[in-house]
């Protein structure tokens, strides 16, 4: 699906719009993304935007879009953690991740939640990883799908603690609340819009978020790096990129644009009412951090042993 945005603005100079090819179905945390940053970039570009869906593949099918582009600066991929899990889950992929793209600048994040069912003797980190260790293997955790963030930072959760939980995968966030929700499973590391309609009411409890820091819609919700596992991070993150070879000046100023977008408020609201946060980056620290998160999800992935056909 193309769907095309046209704010009144004057033409770029070469008269060609801006593509922005979303990896995601429409009405997703990407999608919003995208059309949130859409207005700015029309104002700050002088060009019009095109939001192209290209969902499928784990992100395989809009990546490769992008990689066979031109190299001029007017396709954008909005890429988000799946792009450094593909190189160790895919036996093959139609494109080199670290040679065939480069970085513009990260986009925004947003941490993830570990959550339990009420039935469960667990209101801490340190209570849950003592009940898990009494109980090997007894604890399950869904999580929305088998290669998406949540379950890297569960598989990292379960690393750092030393613990043993059987994983339970959905088809998506929806199904993986549900069924933390019915009691199906023991716990969940999902998305903080998936679980913070249920922490009022006691349906679920919040154990800890996988941040650095804590988050605003959360305050309450401790850590898992403050509650005994000093430097833990495992967020969600989206990012921007183009394809390698594109001029040096229009990739710079894309990230400058990128970044001035993101401090505005409308921008900013558009993205919390989908939990997000809004965290720029220069296009040098957007690789280096690509290659980082890139090693550290690659070694999670081999270790499971996930493979994609």
């Amino acid at each position: 699906m193309v769907i095309v945005c046209i704010v009144p603005a004057a033409r770029a100079q070469d008269g060609k719009a801006l593509r922005v090819v979303v990896p995601f179905p429409p009405g997703g945390a990407v999608d919003t993304l995208a059309r949130a940053l859409s207005a700015p970039l029309n104002r700050s570009l002088g060009q019009n935007i095109v939001i192209d869906n290209r969902p499928g593949a784990n992100t395989v099918i809009g990546t490769e879009a992008v990689v066979r582009a031109a190299p001029d600066g007017n396709t954008l991929l909005l890429m988000a953690t799946s792009f450094t899990v593909n190189p160790s889950a895919h036996a093959r992929l139609p494109y080199d991740s670290l040679t065939d793209l480069t970085g513009v600048s990260r986009v925004a994040y947003n941490p993830l939640i570990i959550c339990v069912h009420p039935s469960l003797p667990a209101h801490s980190v340190k209570e849950l990883v003592a009940l898990a260790r009494a109980r090997p293997r007894e604890l399950t955790w869904s999580v929305a799908s088998i290669l998406g963030g949540g379950r890297i930072a569960g598989e990292l959760f379960r690393e750092a603690a030393n613990i043993e939980l059987i994983n339970v995968p959905y088809g998506g966030g929806g199904p993986a609340t549900i069924a933390l929700l019915g009691g199906h499973t023991s716990m969940m590391v999902g998305n903080l819009l998936e679980c913070s309609p249920y922490l009022p009411s006691g349906r679920m409890r919040a154990i800890a978020v996988t941040s650095v820091a804590r988050s605003t819609a959360v305050p309450q919700v401790p850590t898992v790096a403050e509650s005994g596992y000093p430097g833990f991070d495992a967020t969600n993150w989206f990012g921007a990129m183009v394809r390698a070879g594109t001029p040096k000046a229009a990739v710079e100023r894309l990230s400058v644009d990128i970044g001035r977008a993101l401090q505005l408020p409308e921008v900013n609201e558009a993205l919390a009412r989908v939990g997000l946060t809004g965290g720029a980056m220069t296009p040098a620290e957007f690789d280096a951090f690509i290659r980082s998160e890139m090693q550290k999800n690659g070694r999670i992935v081999r270790s499971l042993k996930l493979k994609v056909e």
